[in-house]
Parts: C-alpha cells; structure tokens; sequence
C-alpha cells in the first residue's frame, strides 16, 4: 500500500488537536520529576539510614521499565483504594520515574560547586533552605541545564506510552485514525514528525537557556 500524502495531510488536524494534552503532560511531568527528584537528592546528601533507602528507590527506579510504573498505578492501585485516572496515572508514572534520572543530575551539579560555597554560606548565617534556594540551586541549574533539557526531551518522547491508559494525546489520535482506516503509516509518520518537530524546539530553547546562565563563555 503506497503512502497517501494526502491522506497523511488530512489527519493533522486530528493529530494537532492533541497537542494540548501531550504538551500539558509533559510538562506537568517536569515539574514532577525535577520537584521529586531534587527532593530525593537533598534527603541523600543528609545521610544515615534514610539517605541509603532514597539511594535505593532512586537505583529501583532507574532499574524499571517506565510501564511497570504506568501499569502499576492504573491497575495494582485500586485493589488497595486508591484509584487514580488515566491522565493523573500518567503524570505521577512519568514524574516518579524520571526523578531517578534527574536525581543523578542533580548529584552531579551540586557536586560541581565548590565546597567553599556553602561554607561562605553557613559563615554568612543562612539556614540550610536558604542556602540551598539562594546558593546551590542557582549555581547547580549552571551545570545542569544541558542534561536536565535532555531528560525533558525524553518525558516529551514517553508521553506516547499513555495511549495504553486511553488518555487521547498525539500518539493515541493518531492509532484511533488507524485503527478506523487500516492505514498505519500515515498517521504515525504525522505524528513522529510532529514530536520531532516539538523535541527541536525544546532542545534549542534548552540550548539559548544554557548560553543565557554561562554567559560568554557559550559564545
């Protein structure tokens, strides 16, 4: 069967309708991972008996496939009380599983810092939440920025797995297309070459970002 390029042109609109619901998930889940996983990091750097339990969770996470954590909480969940819907599944599946990954990042950009700062700090007489609100976090997002925008490419691209849950972003309009027209290969090409479209955007939005915090040394 011949690609129809006219038939893939009119199920853009379709497939753009969803853009919507794919772009509030992803970026819902962003704020997600990066809240939950720059929590995991500081209850880390604590020590003790907690800090290796969270290393543990951050490593189980990193360890399991993303529809474990997906089908888990849509269908495991309920047998327990607490049901959650398709969209609020997806958001706190992609969020809890991306938080190991920046959690990492995280590590790695605090590690970046010199100790100096935080004892100019702690000399200075801030608390430990100012000190990491006004001193780390400013200077940890410097080192960061290029990894942690790649990370949010990467929960743009996993948005298609909650066309399994039925929640109608890009990917689960364009199979709905398919599976009423028996033509697989049009929609789905839209539907790549949209999500291309939209990880190009972000990577450079991530990339003027970067320059902006290095100053002229990205020039």
């Amino acid at each position: 069967m011949a690609f129809d390029l006219a038939f893939a042109l009119s199920t853009v609109p379709t497939i753009l309708g969803a853009i919507g619901m794919t772009l509030l998930v992803a970026a819902l889940s962003c704020v997600g991972a990066s809240a939950i996983g720059f929590g995991f990091e500081l209850v880390r750097r604590g020590g003790g008996l907690v800090a290796l339990f969270i290393g543990f969770v951050i490593d189980f996470i990193r360890a399991t496939p993303v529809l474990v954590w997906l089908y888990c909480l849509y269908f495991i969940l309920p047998f327990y009380g607490l049901r959650l819907g398709a969209l609020a599944v997806g958001i706190v599946g992609l969020s809890f599983y991306y938080s190991g990954y920046l959690a990492e990042v995280f590590k790695a950009g605090i590690d970046a810092i010199p100790n100096g700062q935080a004892e100019a700090a702690r000399a200075l007489g801030l608390g430990r939440i100012d000190m990491t609100i006004f001193v780390i976090a400013p200077q940890m997002l410097r080192n960061i920025a290029a990894p942690m925008g790649n990370y949010f490419v990467s929960i743009l691209k996993a948005t298609p797995y909650l066309a399994v849950l039925a929640v109608p972003e890009m990917l689960g309009r364009a199979f709905d297309i398919a599976s009423d027209t028996y033509r697989y290969a049009e929609p789905l090409t839209v539907a790549g070459l949209i999500f291309l479209g939209l990880a190009l955007l972000i990577s450079q939005a991530i990339k003027r970002l970067e320059i902006r915090l290095l100053g002229p040394t990205m020039r």
